[in-house]
């Protein structure tokens, strides 16, 4: 079983879903599904079907969240040295094309968000850039072509500051 690397907050965060989902989300729905049962005729009951079709997608979320807990593997990026790219660093990169700077937070794939910087080990970004030192060159495969990017600094960092 392949173990699901996370941040102590970003486990934290996935199981506070999994308890909203379990206690409020479905309590709600299984109460909607028998309100519109009320209503009559359930093959016209748009009402119902709706239901029953949110009620599938919360079981199968609550389904996909408790594997990921179960599997989850808490990486605590204060044991880790700084030196090198790797899950739980700040990466500092300029761009060798346009000189632009960018700073990437190197998380696991349930953490990902791009709007806040947070990119997935499993991301063509993160591929590219883990295992590399300050001053290395790292080529990143991405759907737009190779990028280039110089890494100007890696840092430990903590999730509760991005």
């Amino acid at each position: 079983m392949e173990k699901i690397p996370f941040t102590p907050q970003g486990l934290e965060t996935i199981k506070e879903e999994l308890a909203h989902l379990k206690g409020h989300e479905r309590q709600a729905v299984i109460n909607a599904i028998a309100e519109a049962r009320e209503h009559g005729d359930l093959s016209e009951n748009a009402e119902y079907h709706a239901a029953r079709e949110k009620q599938s997608f919360i079981e199968g979320r609550i389904t996909e969240l408790e594997d990921v807990t179960s599997r989850a593997e808490v990486i605590d990026a204060t044991k880790l040295s700084g030196e090198k790219v790797t899950f739980g660093t700040s990466v500092g990169v300029a761009d060798e094309d346009t000189d632009e700077e960018s700073i990437f937070h190197i998380v696991g794939p349930y953490e990902a968000d791009i709007n806040r910087g947070l990119v997935s080990t499993s991301s063509p970004i993160a591929r590219g850039l883990i295992g590399k030192s300050v001053g290395d060159s790292a080529e990143v495969h991405t759907p737009g072509g190779v990028k280039s990017y110089e890494i100007i600094s890696i840092e430990l960092f903590d999730m509760s500051k991005v």
